[in-house]
C-alpha cells in the first residue's frame, strides 16, 4: 500500500508541475490535448514492422519537455513503470513470427523482434506524451478542455472525480495499512486472513469519506461546472501550435524520415 501511495504521490507531482509559467504552460489546454491526440494517432497507426519511422516522433516530447522545463528523469521513471505492460503484450512476437526481414551481416532479425521493438517504442512515445500533457497542462484543465471540445460533461466530471478520489483512496489505504502494522505485534495478524477485514474496512472508510466530501461540495454550491485556475483562450498561438505539430506528425506518418535521411547520407558518402 505504501508503494501504491508513493506512485500516486509521484503522479501528483506532474499536476504540480502544471502550475509553472512557461510558453507551453500558457497555451490553451484544448490545443495541447488535440496535438497529443494527433501525436498518439500518428504513432499507433504505423505498421507493425515500422521501427525506424517511429524515431522522428521523439522530437515532439523532447521539444515540449525542454520548453516546459519538465524533469527528464521524472518522466522517464514514470514511463519505465508502464513498460512491463507493453513487454507482456509483445513478448511472444519473436516466437510466432520468425520470418527474417532484416540481415545485419550474418545475423538475421525476424519480424517478431522488429514488431516487439516497435511495440516498446510506441508505448514509450504514447505514455510519454500523455505524461507530458499532464505536466504542462494539469489534469483538471485537461478535463475542462475535453468538456469544451464536446465530450459529454457527465464523462468529464466523472473522470475528474476519479482522479481526485484516487488520492483520497490511497490516503485512507495508507492509514489503514499503517494501523494494521502498528497493531501486529511480532508479526501476528499480517497474514492473508487480515486482508478481508482490511479491504472491507477500507471500503467503509472511503464510502463515508466520499459522503462527507459530497456534502461539502454541495454546501459550497457545486453544480458540475469547471472552475479553472488559469483562464486561456484559443488564439493565433494555439492555432499555429496545433497546425505546425499536426503537419509535422502527418509528414512523419507518410514519409519514413529516418530512412530518407539514411539514403541521403549514404548517397552523399558514396
Amino acid at each position: 500500500m505504501a508503494s501504491i501511495g508513493g506512485a500516486v504521490k509521484d503522479f501528483r507531482q506532474l499536476d504540480l508541475m502544471a502550475t509553472a509559467d512557461t510558453v507551453v504552460h500558457r497555451l490553451d489546454a484544448r490545443a495541447k490535448v488535440l496535438v497529443t491526440l494527433v501525436f498518439i494517432l500518428a504513432v499507433v497507426s504505423q505498421g507493425k514492422y515500422e521501427l525506424t519511422a517511429l524515431f522522428p516522433f521523439f522530437l515532439y516530447p523532447a521539444v515540449i519537455m525542454a520548453l516546459g522545463n519538465l524533469p527528464t528523469r521524472h518522466i522517464a521513471g514514470k514511463i519505465v513503470v508502464v513498460l512491463p505492460f507493453a513487454l507482456m503484450v509483445g513478448m511472444f512476437n519473436p516466437l510466432f513470427d520468425q520470418t527474417v526481414l532484416v540481415r545485419l551481416g550474418p545475423v538475421g532479425i525476424s519480424g517478431g523482434w522488429i514488431s516487439f521493438a516497435s511495440i516498446m517504442v510506441r508505448a514509450t512515445l504514447t505514455v510519454g506524451a500523455a505524461l507530458i500533457l499532464v505536466g504542462v497542462t494539469g489534469f483538471p484543465a485537461i478535463c475542462q478542455a475535453l468538456d469544451q471540445l464536446g465530450m459529454p460533461r457527465v464523462f468529464t466530471v466523472q473522470l475528474l472525480f476519479l482522479y481526485r478520489y484516487l488520492f483520497v483512496l490511497t490516503e485512507e489505504g495508507s492509514r489503514t495499512a499503517r494501523a494494521r502494522e502498528l497493531r501486529a505485534f511480532g508479526g501476528k495478524g499480517l497474514g492473508l486472513r487480515s486482508y478481508g477485514p482490511l479491504i472491507s474496512h477500507l471500503l467503509l472508510r472511503t464510502w463515508l469519506r466520499a459522503e462527507r466530501i459530497h456534502l461539502a461540495m454541495l454546501a459550497r454550491g457545486f453544480t458540475g461546472e469547471f472552475h479553472p485556475r488559469r483562464t486561456t483562450r484559443f488564439g493565433a498561438r494555439e492555432f499555429l501550435f496545433l497546425a505546425g505539430w499536426s503537419g509535422l506528425f502527418l509528414l512523419f506518418r507518410l514519409v519514413n524520415v529516418s530512412q530518407l535521411l539514411g539514403m541521403i547520407v549514404t548517397g552523399g558518402a558514396g
